[in-house]
């Protein structure tokens, strides 16, 4: 039996080390980030790199490498770009040759569309309590911010509304569950503090798997005439 002498004491050199990325695996990263003129996601990243490198780590080491930088290596919808850094965008001012501001019935529309989705049209009217225009989808549609999804399997087969990537870009998401929720609300004013007992504010998913009571667009929907309403009902009627 060995004694205590013979028994060998830990090397503080055996220690486990945190994995770490080559500098030439992080410039081939950074390379293809750059070149690449949308987000791209791990797994196209990972098809890219050399095989055996590990991109989550890569990744992570490169997002640290530039957190002090003019850009920063952001994660929006799950994908990975680079951006410039949120104290500077100041500096980009001048690079925007339009501004054009949502009407208050569009920014209803598209709250409840992120909170509400796959949502549809009448659906949308029945929560705001108002008829929606054409109008206003089309501003929605045009900014890219949300889409048709599929079809309601309902009477007249009423196309369904969610959100896309580009809304995640545009208000800094990673996912849809990083909207605010009923006490954020509370907290910033939206919402008033005496709301009706039973009031919630729903979960919204980012699941873009069709529901069971959704079937996929065809081919040949026209959505332009698919969005056209019928006559508003001031307009209707005979004067």
């Amino acid at each position: 039996m060995a004694s205590l002498a013979e028994k060998r004491l830990p090397d503080p050199e055996d220690r486990p080390v945190d994995p770490q990325a080559r500098p030439e695996e992080l410039r081939l990263l950074e390379a293809l980030l750059f070149a690449s003129t949308e987000p791209l996601d791990l797994a196209t990243l990972a098809k890219r790199m050399p095989e055996g490198v590990d991109v989550k780590v890569a990744l992570a080491q490169l997002q640290a490498d530039y957190a002090l930088r003019g850009v920063n290596l952001v994660r929006v919808a799950n994908k990975w770009t680079f951006r410039t850094a949120t104290d500077l965008s100041w500096l980009m001012t001048r690079e925007s040759t339009e501004t054009r501001r949502l009407s208050r019935a569009a920014i209803e529309m598209l709250a409840i569309i992120a909170y509400h989705q796959p949502v549809t049209r009448a659906e949308i009217e029945e929560i705001r309590g108002v008829v929606t225009s054409k109008g206003t989808l089309d501003v929605l549609m045009e900014t890219g911010w949300i889409r048709p999804r599929g079809r309601r399997k309902t009477p007249g087969r009423p196309l369904t509304f969610g959100t896309t990537e580009a809304f995640l870009s545009q208000f800094g998401l990673e996912v849809l569950g990083d909207l605010p929720g009923l006490e954020e609300l509370k907290g910033t004013g939206l919402l008033d503090s005496r709301l009706p007992t039973g009031f919630s504010v729903p979960a919204p998913s980012d699941d873009p798997t069709l529901r069971e009571d959704e079937d996929p667009l065809e081919a040949d929907d026209n959505l332009e005439l698919l969005l056209t309403p019928a006559a508003d009902p001031d307009t209707s009627q005979g004067s």
